[in-house]
């Protein structure tokens, strides 16, 4: 049995916020859970080739944006899911950081976080 706290959990700087792994690749699971916090007034651009996600928003506002343009608010009680390695845009509210619990398969090894500035999903520190 796994057991972690959220104190227990050293949070990594993923490019837009932080994320706190609380499962990972050593694991043995299968996937990845995170307390993932996105921080207000952030638009972070993101497109996982290697991995599929899923979220739920616990905490703020903002919205996913799709590849085609089309904005789905986000607000506390509300899932989505990237099922289709679909491209996207994250945006918290400019007002109050966005907090997802999210499931990553396949497990991310668990130090990874996004370049902006270059087309690769993650880049490890």
């Amino acid at each position: 049995m796994i057991v972690r706290k959220f104190t227990d959990v050293t949070p990594v700087e993923w490019g837009n916020g932080t994320s706190r792994r609380f499962l990972t690749q050593s694991d043995g699971m299968g996937y990845t859970l995170t307390d993932t916090l996105v921080r207000a007034g952030t638009r972070s651009p993101l497109h996982y080739l290697n991995h599929l996600e899923a979220c739920f928003c616990i905490a703020g506002s903002g919205m996913v944006v799709d590849s085609e343009g089309n904005e789905y608010p986000i607000e506390r009680g509300t899932m989505y899911a990237l099922d289709k390695h679909d491209a996207h845009h994250l945006v918290a509210s400019p007002t109050e950081d966005l907090r997802l619990v999210c499931v990553f398969t396949p497990a991310l090894v668990g130090n990874e976080a996004h370049r902006f500035d270059t087309q690769l999903e993650f880049s490890n520190y």
